[in-house]
């Protein structure tokens, strides 16, 4: 039995979760057709999923077609759960994007076909609502031409555009549907090319420069249909089948998956969905993961619209795995594989959660836990001082989905303040610093010199040695470097620091000591709390010293609309400082490229339409980080023991401020 582990995408409202139900009903998986706006479909399970008609979190459903086990998987198309679907990208042999026939091309389908073409993922278009008013064919076209710069190869006819008798015919001339896109084909196959000039092509020719073509992601073959009427869906499925490749099945290799998905079952415990790409997992055995270990305690798998326990799983299958008590999204199971880092940019916005009259902050403080194990790219930052919690998100829409999540499956009231950017901070220069055991108010055992140096953007942090490895135990190098990487966290102005290169310039330490005839007296001898205690002033100082700029986070937008509006649009645009940096006029209709700060882009998207007449088209998403050089820097409360403050922070850490600490 061979398998295909298939995503289904879209930007929100094309029909991608219909199309599901469609598909499985076709298949025979069910037997009645479930509806988004009943709530009623297979892979919308979460009561909130269910009320508003939108996928919030990605569903596996299984079917067979013919001699292939389909794993499908259904993804969020809203913008603000992308993260939802970067976890899933990794894990897949092929997609289908669905486009709707009526709004053709939109913001979120141009993000998904270029990561799904920079991922290699080979990927079939499937253009739904043929049956709708206002349905485009050729407009459609063009648009997956241009608008995705994709190659892309119709594989038949419309009839009834428009109507509820619309149809979709493939073109029979060359069995798969590709007279009409001979010329695409051509263009990456030589051999092709010279056939059609001389007159000898013929359908198995073109049929496998088409397979080999989307296999390897040079064209992307295009269906239309209803995922409402089943039209073009028996079409759909014969492409998923023949077109796209199967799943490497790798059974005798070295356990290898990843952890695309964690959920808590109903007595709270963690389940967790894994790809296995080579070996095989039995119940019992024990597995290496992320930073730790454990043993399976049960497996099932997917199986015609269900999952099934077994007592093993092999290489090319989704399963679903407990005993895995500290298991987290995007963990390796064995052996790790290549990591291709993010997908999509990291959240850019932050809020406060306000615990409501009645709420128990220690319960909230759980649930928000529980939620960010389910998605880690929404960050919690917790204030002990202030007892505050915060989450970085996507967008309005993820801060309403997470106070009703709170709310359906916890029993928890919150409201949020007002939503702020994420920003970073950057070392203006460089800076040096170093306390030596015994010397200048240093109340630790321990000598830590560090220097920091600015590296260029997107870098991340490095940590680096000046000084002999053997100068002492590993213990403490590592214990100076775990704790920059967590000072790091807050800079001078309460940021993430980054893009920065941190190296230790100076270490010593005390040996290990003993009173005679003792044991080991502590207050002799260094431990790895000194270190941890000592190394976040030294890198605050040398930060002081170097100084930090502070970013705010850029998107980057692009805004089509009637010409005639651009009079009242552009005044608008610079009181929210968004600056064009194209214009481009077509006809009737302009185009406005340019950037926008993170934090204004919901009042712009809000703004749009009245602009436009309701005809405003609004695309945006994470570009980069700017500085700010307007006004005073934005400060971010610290939640940590302060080390910008001497004094406060030795009463914290160590709970006493020494005589040396006011250098008496």
């Amino acid at each position: 039995m061979h398998l295909l582990n298939l995503g289904i995408l879209a930007h929100v409202d094309a029909g991608k979760t219909s199309l599901t139900e469609r598909l499985l009903h076709s298949v025979g998986v069910i037997d009645e057709l479930g509806s988004v706006d009943a709530g009623s479909t297979r892979t919308d399970t979460l009561a909130l999923e269910r009320r508003r008609g939108i996928t919030i979190k990605s569903a596996v459903v299984s079917f067979r077609v013919d001699d292939v086990t389909v794993n499908l998987i259904d993804t969020p198309g809203h913008p603000d759960f992308i993260a939802e679907v970067e976890r899933v990208l990794g894990v897949l042999d092929g997609a289908v994007l669905v486009v709707s026939a009526v709004e053709g091309v939109q913001a979120q389908t141009r993000i998904l076909m270029r990561t799904l073409r920079r991922l290699h993922i080979p990927t079939l278009v499937f253009v739904n609502k043929i049956d709708r008013r206002g349905a485009r064919d050729e407009g459609v076209l063009r648009e997956l031409t241009e608008r995705l710069s994709a190659p892309v190869v119709p594989m038949g006819t419309v009839t009834g555009l428009g109507t509820p008798e619309a149809a979709f015919h493939l073109d029979r001339v060359h069995e798969l549907g590709v007279l009409t896109g001979l010329d695409v084909l051509t263009e990456h196959d030589d051999d092709l090319l010279s056939a059609y000039v001389d007159g000898a092509v013929t359908p198995q020719r073109v049929r496998a420069a088409l397979l080999a073509q989307t296999r390897d992601v040079l064209v992307h073959p295009v269906h239309f249909g209803s995922a409402t009427t089943g039209a073009g869906v028996p079409e759909l499925i014969a492409g998923i089948r023949e077109l796209l490749p199967v799943a490497d099945q790798d059974s005798e290799g070295p356990l290898s998956g990843t952890v695309f998905k964690v959920e808590r079952g109903p007595a709270g415990e963690k389940i967790a969905y894994a790809r296995l790409f080579s070996g095989a997992l039995r119940t019992r055995d024990e597995v290496s993961y992320g930073a730790g270990a454990g043993k399976v305690t049960a497996i099932s798998v997917f199986d015609q619209g269900t999952d099934v326990r077994q007592e093993a799983v092999s290489a090319g299958r989704i399963a679903r795995l407990w005993g895995l008590a500290d298991v987290r999204v995007g963990d390796s199971l064995g052996a790790p594989r290549k990591e291709h880092g993010h997908f999509f940019a990291p959240p850019t916005l932050e809020t406060v959660v306000v615990p409501g009259p009645a709420t128990d902050r220690r319960s909230l403080h759980v649930a928000l836990t529980r939620l960010a194990e389910q998605d880690p790219l929404i960050g919690l930052r917790h204030d002990e001082v202030r007892q505050e919690t915060s989450v970085s998100l996507y967008g309005e829409v993820q801060k309403e989905v997470v106070q009703a999540t709170l709310a359906d499956e916890y029993g928890l009231h919150v409201t949020f303040r007002e939503t702020t950017p994420l920003c970073v901070e950057r070392p203006a220069g460089a800076g040096a610093a170093a306390e030596f055991i015994k010397k200048d108010a240093n109340p630790f055992l321990a000598t830590v010199g560090l220097r920091v140096e600015p590296a260029p953007p997107g870098s991340g942090v490095t940590f680096g040695l000046e000084v002999e490895l053997g100068a002492m135990p590993y213990a403490f190098f590592k214990a100076v470097e775990d704790t920059v990487r967590e000072t790091l966290g807050q800079g001078l102005h309460g940021w993430q620091v980054t893009d920065c290169a941190v190296t230790m310039t100076h270490s010593g330490y005390s040996p290990r000591q003993s009173h005679a005839h003792q044991g080991f007296d502590k207050s002799m001898s260094s431990t790895g709390h000194d270190f941890r205690g000592l190394t976040p002033l030294v890198l605050t100082e040398a930060l002081r010293r170097a100084g930090t700029q502070v970013y705010e986070p850029m998107h980057r937008f692009r805004v089509e609309a009637p010409a005639d509006t651009l009079g009242a649009l552009l005044p608008v645009l610079a009181a929210l400082r968004a600056v064009p940096r194209t214009t481009d006029t077509r006809g009737a209709r302009c185009v406005l490229e340019g950037v926008v700060p993170a934090a204004r882009v919901h009042g712009l998207e809000q703004r749009i339409p009245g602009l436009t007449r309701g005809e405003g088209e609004w695309e945006s998403g994470f570009d980069h980080y700017a500085p700010v050089i307007h006004g005073t820097p934005p400060q971010r409360p610290r939640t940590d023991h302060n080390p910008l403050n001497r004094k406060e922070y030795l009463l914290n850490v160590t709970g006493r401020v020494s005589n040396w600490a006011d250098g008496e």
